[in-house]
């Protein structure tokens, strides 16, 4: 995976760069990584005590 080096921070250049290597993925490999992350993320949460259970709503 390539690295972005900026001597100062330039958020278009780092959107420009995220979306070219974005494109050069195929889409299995950008859903393959997206399932990943959210997995990642996923577990962060639980560990860190903020994944909490839908409340079930009863209406009348």
């Amino acid at each position: 995976m390539p690295i972005l080096k900026l001597r100062k921070s330039n958020p278009r250049k780092e959107i420009e760069f995220e979306l070219r290597y974005l494109k050069s993925l195929s889409t299995k490999q950008r859903f393959q990584m997206m399932i990943r992350k959210t997995k990642e993320i996923r577990n962060l949460l639980k560990a860190h005590g903020y994944r909490k259970t839908a409340q079930v709503i009863k209406r009348v």
